[in-house]
């Protein structure tokens, strides 16, 4: 190994001093730069933690004014749709009456030795009956215009069920039942008469939604309709159509009148039918109940 003379060490060694603290300033002043980093990693990590720390807060709070909001919300609407329901009901209140007005109040009424209609009385309208549905006898057969469709509709079902059935009465004019009574009287007598034919102003005729019914093998014999299948065609059918029989058997008014059907609507008859009652057991009261429906369809 060659020896180095004094210069040469000195000379390395003075390198390796240089080196040495070189390496010593630059690790001095890379801790220095680490602690800053270190320093600034915090200050940047606690920004960053309050920065999301806000942002929970912000995400909380916003979570919270939804939440009101969504009430809020949910209260408006359930306020909305309660005015929604009470201007129905309005709605619904003011057609009824709407309707109630254009109906005729005297086609509910118990008239048969109840009620008096006046001598002036006429239905709202009345048209002229076809023979088609007539007993074709010559005479001239009328029935309330708005209920003529029911009555129409009855037949042609009766018929389509081999039941020939022939209008042989329908509208009188209190004149018209003067008329009647008194012919009554004179044939049967006025204690006979009055058992089954109504003074003028108290017969259902007037109103012009009662019709007495016979077929065309009866003709004016319509009293024996009882014993036909007619009549159990009509006890089982009549009030799909919105027709009663009027006087039943062992009613308080007249005579078993099984030829006699009045319209009152369908509504009514079917739950008369139903619960096995007449029309002259309810009270006029459950009886005007039924009007707004009288014209009704199914």
């Amino acid at each position: 190994m060659p020896n180095l003379n004094s210069k040469d060490s000195s000379f390395t060694y003075w390198v390796l001093g240089l080196v040495i603290v070189v390496l010593l300033i630059f690790g001095f002043y890379t801790k220095i730069n680490f602690d800053k980093f270190k320093n600034l990693t915090e200050i940047a990590t606690a920004n960053y933690e309050n920065k999301i720390t806000e942002l929970e807060t912000t995400v909380a709070n916003l979570e919270t004014e939804k939440n009101s909001l969504s009430e809020q919300l949910t209260r408006e609407k359930q306020i909305n749709e309660e005015f929604e329901e009470q201007i129905s009901e309005i709605e619904g209140t003011i057609g009824t009456l709407e309707k109630l007005s254009k109906i005729d109040p005297e086609l509910l009424q118990k008239y048969s030795k109840v009620y008096f209609l006046s001598e002036n009385y006429i239905p709202t309208g009345i048209l002229k009956v076809s023979n088609t549905y007539t007993l074709n006898d010559g005479k001239e057969y009328w029935y309330h215009k708005q209920v003529w469709p029911f009555l129409e509709k009855m037949i042609k079902a009766a018929k389509s069920d081999r039941i020939d059935l022939l209008m042989v009465s329908g509208y009188r004019s209190f004149e018209e039942q003067v008329g009647v009574k008194s012919g009554h009287v004179v044939v049967y007598g006025a204690g006979t008469a009055n058992q089954f034919s109504a003074e003028q102003g108290y017969s259902e005729h007037q109103l012009g939604t009662a019709v007495d019914l016979t077929t065309r093998e009866l003709g004016i014999n319509f009293e024996a309709i009882k014993t036909t299948p007619a009549y159990k065609w009509l006890q089982d059918n009549a009030h799909k159509y919105g027709f009663i029989l009027s006087y039943p058997e062992g009613n308080t008014y007249y005579q078993f009148e099984p030829w006699h059907w009045r319209f009152v609507g369908i509504d009514l008859a079917r739950d008369l039918h139903e619960d096995g009652k007449n029309f002259y057991d309810l009270t006029q009261r459950e009886l005007d109940e039924y009007l707004v429906s009288f014209f009704d369809k199914n």
